[in-house]
């Protein structure tokens, strides 16, 4: 028995996972085999998934709510580089091929809900599916595309011009992120936000 087989809501979150960017072309075998290897955890609002700087890495497959990826100075003032939603990822992938620590922490935004595996555990799974591997490692390649295009973002556009790209790219998020995360990610405060949408310039 998986723990995913035990959890009283097995059926829907299997369901959830399968439609995962990442899972959903695994077939049977590969899930038979892929399963046995998941914890399904619940986090808290704010709770850190991923510690900035440590070795020990995980995979995460998004079942419910929002992950943030941020980096922090020694001062504590945090960049959020991206956000992660149902049927989404977040990784240290990259790190742990390189051998380097972890570059960012992973927090929870909202209440989520995960599925995750160690790091050692899914490169071991992805070196027996090379098909799962290459297509895995083109969706790392897209979220360090995704990250670079936002920091570009934040030097190039106007705070009006930072928010509809914003709007635009991430319309699903956009109403479901607090106005404060939402801000942070903008290099904004959050009464530049509100006063921006008061203006009608978003």
């Amino acid at each position: 028995m998986t723990q995913l087989t035990l959890h009283p809501q097995s059926k829907i979150i299997r369901l959830q996972l399968r439609q995962n960017l990442v899972l959903k072309n695994l077939g049977a075998a590969q899930w038979n085999e892929f399963e046995p290897l998941l914890e399904i955890i619940d986090y808290a609002k704010g709770e850190t998934l991923e510690h900035q700087g440590t070795h020990s890495m995980e995979q995460y497959f998004v079942i419910d709510g929002i992950l943030k990826r941020a980096v922090s100075n020694a001062q504590g003032k945090e960049m959020i580089l991206r956000f992660a939603a149902e049927s989404d990822i977040d990784t240290s992938y990259a790190a742990w091929r390189l051998k380097m620590p972890m570059p960012y922490s992973i927090r929870a935004v909202t209440k989520v809900r995960a599925a995750k595996l160690s790091m050692l555990q899914w490169a071991a799974f992805l070196e027996r599916h090379i098909k799962i591997k290459a297509e895995f490692e083109l969706e790392v390649m897209k979220l360090m595309s995704e990250v670079m295009a936002h920091t570009i973002t934040l030097h190039l556009l106007n705070a009006p011009g930072r928010v509809q790209r914003f709007m635009r790219k991430h319309t699903e998020l956009a109403e479901r992120l607090p106005k404060k995360e939402l801000a942070s990610y903008l290099n904004l405060s959050p009464e530049t936000l509100s006063r921006l949408k008061r203006r009608g310039k978003i």
